[in-house]
């Protein structure tokens, strides 16, 4: 589900074409839902926010799907930041460099971009360390490890 630059929403599911409204309701979303996420491969969480067309169907459908439903807070635009971020970084560093088969490709590479970016990408806010710490050798041959293959590299120490 996206949504569109002027002013639309899209989805597209496996089975079906792309479907487009410029006013989504909660019952479209609830069937959007339900087509992106066939035979039990829905998400964990979803987080959101409090657009008034996520209404009572969508999130009847929601629950019973087993997604936990986390809106953000009301009146805290600041919680959506975070989010754009996470999606802006992996298009730019992932999705925009690679062509994408089907879903099973894509579930693959963004397995792999998860592994790359908790591991092995730097991130300054962490003091040039990796979310899931990592050792660092003080001497040794640099070695490359490519990763994502071959978009991008690890270079440790061996």
């Amino acid at each position: 589900m996206w949504h569109e630059p002027g002013g639309g929403w899209g989805s597209k599911s496996n089975n079906s074409p792309v479907t487009r409204t410029r006013h989504p309701t909660a019952e479209w979303l609830a069937q959007q839902i339900v087509e992106a996420f066939p035979w039990g491969t829905a998400p964990t969480y979803l987080v959101r926010d409090n657009d008034r067309a996520y209404g009572q169907a969508f999130t009847n459908r929601v629950r019973t799907m087993g997604i936990r439903d986390h809106p953000i807070s009301p009146r805290s635009p600041w919680q959506n930041p975070y989010v754009e971020r996470l999606i802006g970084t992996l298009r730019r560093e992932c999705l925009d460099q690679v062509l994408i088969y089907g879903e099973r490709h894509l579930r693959r590479i963004l397995t792999l971009y998860s592994l790359y970016y908790n591991e092995t990408r730097t991130h300054l806010g962490l003091a040039k360390d990796t979310p899931l710490r990592r050792s660092v050798q003080q001497s040794g041959t640099i070695v490359t490890i490519p990763m994502l293959f071959g978009l991008h590299h690890r270079y440790p120490r061996i």
